[in-house]
This record gives C-alpha cells, structure tokens and sequence, in this order.
C-alpha cells in the first residue's frame, strides 16, 4: 500500500505542525524565563481549564493516573476501602485505586454505550452490600470492608448516565471520582438539574489525562484534577508536591506529582482550539454513520451516542463480527485502527486476587472480543471515511461469498 494513500489511526502530525509557531513561542517563553515547574503558565492553565470545564479549580499534575490516584486519596478513600468501578477501561483506573490503599470492585457496563451501568450499581450495592447506619457506611458483605467511592469512567468521549450514578452514591453516602481522561469537554443533560454539564463537573473530583494522543494532548505526560471543593483542591495540590504548603513544611507525605510549566503552556495554546476541534470530531462521527448507513454494512454497529450526550469522540468505537479479521483486513490496506481494551481487567494477570472469572461482566466481555477503534481525529476528511467503510462493507462481502461457495461445494 502507497503511504501516501494509507489512513493512521491518529495523526498527531499534521496538528503540531499548523501549530508549529505557537508552541514554539512556550519553549522559549520558558527559557527566557527559566520557569520549568509551577509558575504563572501552570496558574494560567488551571485557570483556564477549570472555566472550561465549568468548575471552580483546576490542579495541573504529572499525569491521569496521579490525578485519578491525589483525586481519590484526598477525596476520603483510605486504606482497606472499597471504591466501585468499570472493567471495560485502561488499568490506570485501576492502578489509582490501588495505589490509594483501596480495592476496585466491578460492575458491568451498558451494552450500548460501554460505559458503566446504573442498574449494575445499584445491583452490586443492594445485594452484595449492607448499609450498617451505626457506622453510617456502606459494606462489601463478602470481605467486610467499607464502600467509600464510585469511579465512572466516561469512556471513548461519552460520559457516563451520571444522574442515576449520582442517585446511587447520594443514598449509600459515596464518593463520586469522575475518570475523564477521554472526556474533555463532553456534556451530560442532567434531567434533575435540567441543563447541560460538562465532564469534570459532577463528582467531588474529576481526573484527566493529556497524554499526546487525547483531545487535548500535551507533548509529554500530563494531568490535572478539577473540583468545586476549594479544601479539597488545596489538599491535592500538597499531595503533588511532596506534601507541602510551602516550602520545606510538609504537613503530609505527598508525591512529586507536579505538571510541568511546559506542558502547561502547550496545553494552554491548544485549549483555545478545543471547541473547532471538538466540532470536526462531532462531524466526522455523523459522517461515518451516515457512510455505514448509506454503504449498507449490517455486521458493524457504531457506539451508541445517548440522547442525553454530547459525546467529544475521542476514539469512534464499532462493534464488528470477526473483529480480529476486520483489523488485519484494514491494515493490509492501509488503514490503522485500535483496540480499547483487548482484555477487560478483570481477567488481567494483575487482578487475579481479586477473585472474578470470565462470565462475571458478559457485556464487557462481549465489548472485549469486538470492539474496534477506527480512524478518528479532526484533519479526518470525508472521502478518507468513506474508504474505511468501504473496506468494511468489502470484507463482509468477501465473508459472504466465501461462506457460499463452502456451502454449494
């Protein structure tokens, strides 16, 4: 296949290039300065990015899983709690949850959304669960320990049906820690508060992630936590720096979790591009189901996008028969895809202790084994689209033929 004809799955280039002369000015802003770690473009872009996410702070850190991790710990998650989420996501999700003492416990996802279900929630908490109203604390009946917080992941750029989460944690007295790493400036129309509301604005927390290859990606690792709860915001950011308030007086151990003044002011520039791009994603979206629709490609279901979602689509996810085949189909064509997630966690290696099997969460399982990330950034051209589902459309009807000819032999 002609390169120049090929598809990627993300194209980082072509963004950093039409940018090129903007962020080369925060490279020398930062020489000039010698202002490397904290510091006004870290000031500025929590400022910055807590008005676009609706909230009242933004601490800047290293990464999604420190935020996630400093989210959860200053929240009120301790050691030995129990904290609910999805198994269908990254294990950074997982790995905060550990790293703060506690222990995930799962619950299946919607089947259409893949994103966690509310019904699995409430399920899990009224019959594997006990309210003792002594301790005014939620228990895990099999391992006797308190269930502290629920982590909705918004997965793939949709958030999660956040009203009935909130219900749930509301009348069992849990924390809610929102996992936005793929979820910049999505929104959610809460029918309780009857408006819309963006990601990173419901929970006690919310975490991102602006690992390169997100909608809002730095160059290098960073992350960032935002909230309404201004001591919570204040505990975080001594959490990221060692556990001091100032210098040298540390009032806890803390990490060295700190965003760098770099990152920040890339982040910064490409913050005010969100909305264009945000668009052209939402465009590109309508665009391929609209191809699969016009095409006529029946074994490929794209994600379901709620009524009550404005999903930022930060990967566009379809449901394909035989995906192993579909993925290898495309790449000798020249096409790049992904897979988000191979292997839900819990049947990871990593979280064998935990003591689930397969058939525990069906629908992530079904997600696991079909699921498939197409091409899907904001330089993504139509006829680019159409080739893609075309080549889909293409192998069903070479499986078709294929079948037919085995079946007349």
């Amino acid at each position: 296949m002609n390169e120049k004809n090929s598809i990627p799955f993300l194209d980082l280039v072509t963004m950093h290039r039409e940018l090129e002369p903007e962020l080369t000015e925060v490279f020398k802003r930062a020489l000039s300065t010698a202002g490397f770690i904290g510091g006004p473009m870290v000031e500025q872009f929590e400022i910055a990015f807590a008005e676009f996410c609706g909230t009242k702070y933004c601490v800047g850190v290293a990464s999604g899983t420190d935020a996630l991790r400093f989210a959860l710990m200053a929240g009120g998650v301790k050691p030995g709690d129990v904290v609910i989420t999805v198994p269908n996501t990254f294990i950074a999700t997982t790995e905060a949850i550990s790293q703060a003492g506690a222990d995930p416990r799962f619950v299946d996802i919607d089947e259409r959304t893949y994103n966690m279900d509310p019904v699995k929630v409430r399920e899990y908490v009224e019959s594997s669960c006990t309210f003792d109203s002594r301790l005014d604390l939620l228990i895990d009946n099999k391992t006797g320990r308190p269930v502290t917080a629920i982590v909705p992941v918004h997965l793939y750029g949709q958030m999660a049906d956040m009203d009935a989460i909130q219900e749930v944690a509301e009348q069992y007295k849990l924390i809610v820690v929102e996992d936005a790493c793929q979820a910049h400036g999505a929104q959610y129309f809460s029918t309780k508060e009857n408006r819309w509301r963006k990601a990173g604005s419901f929970g006690k927390a919310a975490a991102f992630s602006f690992y390169p290859g997100k909608n809002l990606g730095a160059c290098g690792e960073a992350g960032a936590i935002t909230t309404n709860d201004e001591e919570l915001a204040r505990k975080m950011r001594m959490l990221r720096d060692h556990g001091q308030a100032k210098k040298y007086y540390h009032d806890m151990e803390g990490y060295n979790g700190r965003l760098d003044a770099i990152q920040a002011g890339l982040l910064s520039v490409k913050l005010k591009y969100m909305p264009q791009w945000t668009e052209l994603r939402r465009a590109a979206a309508i665009r391929y189901r609209e191809f699969f629709s016009t095409i006529g490609v029946p074994h490929v279901i794209p994600v379901y996008e709620a009524a009550w979602s404005k999903c930022v689509y930060h990967l566009f996810v379809v449901r394909v028969e035989n995906r192993d085949e579909a993925a290898r189909h495309l790449a000798s064509v020249g096409i790049g895809t992904g897979i988000h997630y191979p292997i839900p966690l819990h049947l990871q290696n990593a979280y064998r202790g935990l003591g689930y099997k397969k058939g525990d969460f069906p629908n992530a399982e079904e997600a696991a084994e079909h699921i498939l990330s197409l091409p899907m950034y904001p330089e993504l051209q139509a006829d680019q689209q159409k080739r893609v589902v075309s080549e889909l459309q293409k192998l069903r009807s070479s499986e078709v033929q294929s079948a037919m000819q085995l079946k007349s032999a």
